[in-house]
């Protein structure tokens, strides 16, 4: 595919999540005015398009692999699809809980969320910079080496690390603690997934096992 495929693809996929994640939040609310919603769309969905347009420009075969992801595992495909049944649920309830007003975050929390949020994606940015080889589906590539510097010198998995909290902060950023403890159900998801992660490196990437013994922690510093 050229690069003009690629970007037509890119924004395809990019303006298709706009409508979908717009209909998940705003049908659930009822209303425009859930300044939350619009609040999460734009640090979520700039930055993403910012990133988009770095990466066409520096690395277009980054890109084509995010966009061109496909989990061949049985086991990775249930909890792709398990995540996902965990972001509709989570951004449905976020709009019901807004528009009845069940549970409401107070405004000082959302904008903490969102500092938050912004954090962790300049974090995600940094992976993805220190990282080519990155890719949505759990493989080894072709000439795959350790990345073992830098926030992999920290944690095996930053990537994880930053779009755990990345996801975590989303509920809180739609002023929704419901929606957070429904989002708490994606860590077991992603535990499982790292779990199947590491045994496919430590099988089919050379210096991973001594990786391993480096770097104790897969996640998050002194904890896990």
């Amino acid at each position: 595919m050229d690069k003009d495929g690629l970007f037509l693809q890119a924004l395809g996929k990019f303006l298709l999540g706009v409508i979908v994640i717009g209909l998940l939040l705003f049908l659930p609310a009822g209303s425009f005015q859930y300044w939350q919603a619009c609040l999460l769309m734009g640090i979520l969905l700039v930055p993403m398009f910012c990133a988009g347009l770095v990466m066409m420009a520096k690395n277009p075969e980054l890109l084509r692999k995010r966009l061109n992801a496909k989990e061949e595992e049985k086991e990775q495909k249930t909890v792709v699809k398990l995540s996902g049944l965990l972001f509709v649920a989570a951004f449905v309830v976020a709009g019901f809980n807004w528009r009845l007003g069940w549970c409401v975050l107070p405004d000082w929390a959302v904008w903490v969320s969102a500092g938050l949020f912004l954090i962790c994606y300049l974090l995600y940015a940094e992976v993805l910079r220190e990282n080519t080889y990155l890719s949505r589906t759990i493989e080894v590539q072709e000439n795959q080496k350790v990345i073992d510097t830098g926030l992999y010198g920290v944690v095996r998995h930053p990537m994880y690390m930053a779009t755990t909290v990345l996801f975590l902060a989303m509920p809180l950023v739609l002023a929704s603690p419901l929606s957070f403890l429904i989002m708490l159900l994606y860590i077991p998801l992603i535990a499982k997934r790292i779990k199947n992660e590491e045994m496919v490196l430590e099988e089919g990437l050379e210096g991973y096992k001594d990786y391993k013994q480096k770097v104790k922690y897969k996640v998050i510093p002194f904890i896990w």
